[in-house]
């Protein structure tokens, strides 16, 4: 049994766990919430839910956007983030193996003493978890080089609907027996099975980083000037883009003066042994594009990066303000941008976008404004169909409608655009053989 220190079902625990940082379609409080600290507490959950068929909603720290942790009708939360410690770290096999509350910056922490970083870092690093990260293969801005959270996971602990324990995958960097079952669960948004322990392979920590700022007139200028540093052949660990509305939104907050550099900031990081001379010759690639760019050894390009990693601020995204995570190939950047700012204005909406240009992955947030906290049926009907534009567009376009926040219960009404029925039959069939009753973060993911 679980000790009461473990379970709370008061108000203010009920509605602390209710929602992760996504807008809210189907709001529920859940019946209880328990914090599990061992893979025993997760069976011993798993079990007694599955024998009332009382559904489960896994949580991590609770920084998704997409609803992948909003409490479902009746559900018990089961909260792993008291399951924090890292089991073992091996620097000669390169690997650690943790359970799912271990904090992402927690774990870079501790691999850097022996020279090592786990290369996943999304702009959540020093809060969200990687069970978390692992729910929903979080990217993040060292995607250009090293990938998303799946290319960095190699086994799996996990408890099954039945509250069976399963181990997949293996402690080497290659493996291709049997079917991948890790790479299944990466990403399942906790529908499969709940994770409780990830082996995960590290890399080198780079011994130089090279940052570089680089301010274009606006963003097609911006986006070509990242299609030029791939015609270089040059392989950035880092490339970002940000808009004009970005860079003001930034000068506001903080007082600087980014705005009147340009109209869109392109920020690339070079990394490892080469990274002076990547540098270099990105320096001088950008540069003949037109653009302002960055000294060597620029401080203040460090401090947009981090910039960068915060910039979506203290916000939080509501019925009002929608944060998207679409994806395009990266020669339809400059399209699928100059498509949006044409919504924004058919729409009459507020927008604003980032990107991880390493990889074509967009996050552009439409919003209406609220000065006297009244927004109309006609406002939030045109905020819809902006986002549902936005979306038809990034699929016409050869794209995916998330490249890495997840599904969840958010964006569950485009997922049928994306993948027809015979795929998502399939997708439902799997879903029942690990979990036939249904308990697992039902509503979400599929």
């Amino acid at each position: 049994m679980l000790e009461p220190r473990k379970v709370a079902s008061d108000d203010s625990s009920l509605a602390a766990f209710a929602v992760d940082q996504a807008p809210v379609l189907d709001y529920h409080l859940p019946v209880a919430v328990v914090w599990a600290e061992s893979v025993e507490d997760v069976q011993t959950v798993v079990r007694l839910c599955a024998s009332h068929g009382v559904p489960i909603v896994a949580r991590g720290a609770g920084t998704g956007v997409s609803g992948g942790a909003h409490a479902s009708e009746g559900c018990v939360v089961l909260s792993l983030e008291r399951m924090d410690r890292i089991l073992a770290l091996n620097p000669e096999d390169e690997t650690a193996v943790v359970e799912p509350g271990v904090i992402n910056s927690r774990l870079n922490d501790a691999a850097a003493e022996h020279g090592l970083m786990y290369a996943p870092d999304p702009a959540s690093y020093r809060v969200s978890t990687i069970g978390g990260n692992v729910a929903t293969n979080a990217g993040g801005l060292r995607c250009a080089k090293y990938g998303v959270t799946r290319d960095s996971v190699l086994a799996l602990d996990v408890v099954l609907a039945d509250g069976s324990l399963l181990h997949t995958g293996h402690q080497t960097f290659k493996g291709v027996a049997g079917y991948d079952l890790t790479g299944l669960f990466v990403g399942s948004e906790g529908t499969l099975g709940i994770v409780v322990g990830v082996t995960v392979r590290l890399r080198y920590l780079p011994p130089e980083v090279h940052t570089i700022a680089s301010f274009h007139p606006d963003f097609k200028s911006a986006a070509a000037g990242v299609l030029a540093v791939g015609k270089a052949r040059v392989q950035p660990a880092i490339m970002e883009l940000l808009d004009g509305a970005t860079l003001r939104q930034l000068d506001g907050i903080h007082g600087s003066d980014l705005s009147a550099r340009g109209g869109s900031l392109l920020l690339i990081q070079t990394d490892g042994f080469g990274a002076a001379v990547e540098a270099d010759i990105i320096r001088n690639v950008l540069a003949a594009g037109g653009a302002l760019v960055s000294t060597a050894f620029s401080e203040e390009a460090e401090r947009l990066v981090a910039l960068r990693r915060h910039s979506r601020g203290a916000e939080v995204d509501d019925e009002y303000r929608v944060g998207e995570d679409v994806a395009v190939p990266r020669s339809r950047l400059v399209d699928y941008v100059a498509a949006l700012e044409s919504m924004a204005a058919e729409f009459k909406v507020m927008l604003k976008v980032v990107a991880h240009a390493g990889d074509g992955n967009l996050h552009p947030t439409f919003w209406v404004e609220r000065a006297d906290a009244s927004v109309g049926e006609d406002d939030m009907m045109r905020l819809n169909e902006a986002l549902d534009k936005s979306i038809s567009v990034a699929l016409a376009m050869g794209g995916t409608i998330t490249g890495e926040h997840g599904i969840g219960q958010y964006k569950l009404r485009w997922l049928g655009l994306e993948q027809p029925e015979p795929l998502r039959k399939l997708q439902h069939s799997i879903k029942e053989l690990f979990d036939p009753l249904g308990i697992l973060n039902p509503g979400k993911a599929i």
